[in-house]
């Protein structure tokens, strides 16, 4: 593993003062464009008294169009989109004619930790007020859907009494901590960095101090390398020091999206007790110093492109630590990705299992099913992935419950399709979104799993319904980003554009890269799973050896093999 994530094409750093970016460190308190006008008027988190005291009463008409489409984004609530638009008028229309009158609402779940009373109230929310809807995000958030303003004051009540919440799961602030769905649990790990999680989020989410951030804020702590690290605006991953032993190694500036950026190293050690101080450092910094003038620049990732990493953690030291920090070494990466599928011994004795829904869909009824499993089969906890998975906990005997889980849609030995393919939230109920993903999804992995039956592969499939990247398009080995392309019959139909070949260094000698985008290479939605099989029996046919990945083999194929 390299000691900095390789160059990113984008985004790309310009001369420092070339323009006013609207700094607040640089005295740039004067809102530049309507987000930051928006909350300047008022922190965002207060809008939660008008849901309880006035738009739970009078209805969503009632709701000011400010707090509507920005404020309530910071309570996890975002309007859905209105059933029947295609992708084509996604960015014609105005939003009040693209939006429903239901909310999709995001419950944070920080690290993925849920015990069996949690679980079971978030069921019961999702078949009371959301229909039965219950995604598993890329981030470790359950997402509900067709909730009505009416009902948020008593989910947000429901909730909070199991010590869950919605706070800051959305908006321009600190979204969920990314953490091990293993932690404290796993062999193979040295720190639990599970008290660290627990303090950033009991001391600074819902902090009006940071509440109002130029642009959304994604972090991660884990001492294994089992989540996404490099795409974070910060993670800190393990790391042993020769003189300090443990702790971890932070990584600052990552982000996908329309201009993709690798996080690097800050070349730092910390302490598991100094994460926290570490975590709101940057935090800070990133509000005083983070781009406001543009929208489309808002995110860490371009502070640190235009800084670099030395400038950057000079600034965190000298302004926010008021020390230096330790240098430190790499992460040791394993050999092999950790995904936790299956059945695996903890360092107790007893097992986790790891389970796939169907690219992250799940229900209401299902979560309330898998609670009881998990506490029939001696567990009383479970947690999500990000990896739109989840994994049951302390297991003492493993083989009944692998069994058990499939009658709630979940394989905890799953076929390499369904293990390796996520998928966004998509048309469906997504306001940005051109395709539908979801169902798409599950199609293809049947398909495949049919047309390809007995083949061992490791081909992750990532199928997003719009540029911003919120299945990770770019670093899979086979990434889509939906679009509207032109069929057979010479007319616009709903299709994506192909990546191939990216990833994240999960894995000992691998580094971090961006799929290959070849010009013109696309396909219809109707085709995808054609064209999915065409290029899996290429690389099949065309690799070095059972060894060389598909990443690997995509890096020097031909064009042609590719289409």
């Amino acid at each position: 593993m390299t000691d900095t994530a390789p160059a990113s094409p984008a985004p790309r750093a310009r001369r420092e003062g070339s323009r006013d970016e609207g700094q607040w460190a640089h005295g740039r308190r004067e809102p530049l464009n309507q987000n930051e006008e928006i909350k300047k008027d008022e922190d965002p988190l207060r809008v939660r008294e008008r849901v309880e005291q006035v738009y739970a009463h009078h209805g969503f008409a009632s709701i000011d169009p400010d707090d509507l489409r920005s404020r309530l984004r910071w309570w996890g609530l975002y309007t859905q989109r209105r059933p029947g638009i295609d992708g084509g008028r996604t960015a014609v229309l105005a939003p009040e004619e693209l939006e429903d009158t239901y909310f999709m609402l995001r419950v944070r779940i920080d690290g993925g930790r849920l015990d069996l009373r949690q679980l079971r109230t978030v069921a019961d929310i999702s078949v009371r007020w959301a229909r039965g809807t219950a995604d598993i995000t890329d981030r470790q958030n359950i997402q509900l859907h067709w909730v009505r303003i009416e009902d948020v004051p008593e989910i947000w009540r429901r909730l909070e009494e199991v010590g869950l919440s919605t706070t800051e799961a959305c908006g321009d602030c600190p979204r969920v901590v990314v953490g091990s769905p293993v932690a404290g649990v796993s062999a193979d790990e040295l720190l639990d960095a599970t008290p660290a999680i627990e303090e950033i989020t009991a001391r600074w989410i819902g902090d009006s101090t940071l509440s109002n951030l130029p642009r959304k804020y994604k972090t991660a702590v884990s001492w294994l390398p089992d989540i996404p690290y490099e795409i974070n605006d910060l993670a800190f991953l393990g790391s042993v020091h020769p003189d300090h032993g443990p702790g971890f190694d932070p990584w600052v500036g990552g982000g996908l999206s329309t201009s993709p950026r690798l996080a690097e190293r800050l070349g730092a050690w910390v302490a598991l007790e100094d994460v926290p101080e570490v975590w709101v450092g940057v935090t800070r910094l990133f509000r005083d110093y983070g781009y406001r003038r543009l929208r489309g620049r808002a995110r860490l990732k371009y502070l640190v492109a235009d800084w670099g990493v030395e400038r950057f953690r000079k600034v965190l030291e000298d302004e926010y630590l008021n020390r230096p920090l330790v240098d430190g070494p790499a992460p040791v990466l394993p050999a092999a990705p950790l995904d936790h599928i299956g059945v695996h011994r903890q360092r107790d004795g007893r097992y986790f299992v790891g389970a796939a829904p169907v690219a992250g869909r799940l229900s209401g009824d299902a979560l309330a099913r898998l609670a009881d499993l998990a506490e029939a089969h001696g567990s009383a906890r479970v947690r999500l992935t990000p990896y739109q998975k989840i994994v049951v906990l302390d297991v003492p005997d493993p083989a009944p419950l692998v069994e058990a889980l499939r009658t709630v849609g979940l394989e905890a030995e799953p076929s390499s399709w369904r293990r390796d393919t996520m998928a966004c939230t998509g048309i469906e109920y997504c306001k940005l979104a051109i395709v539908e993903t979801k169902e798409r999804a599950a199609t293809l992995i049947g398909e495949l799993e049919r047309r390809l039956a007995g083949e061992a592969l490791d081909i992750k499939v990532n199928v997003n319904g719009c540029p911003n990247a919120c299945a990770r398009t770019q670093v899979a080995d086979i990434g889509l980003k939906g679009q509207l392309v032109t069929g057979a019959d010479g007319t616009q139909t709903e299709g994506f554009q192909v990546h191939l070949g990216g990833g994240l260094a999960l894995r000992e000698g691998e580094d971090g890269r961006f799929g290959r985008k070849l010009r013109g290479l696309r396909t219809t939605a109707a085709e995808l799973p054609d064209y999915v099989e065409r290029v899996t029996r290429a690389y099949l046919a065309g690799r070095k050896n059972a060894a060389e990945t598909f990443a690997e083999w995509t890096a020097r194929a031909t064009e042609d093999e590719l289409k």
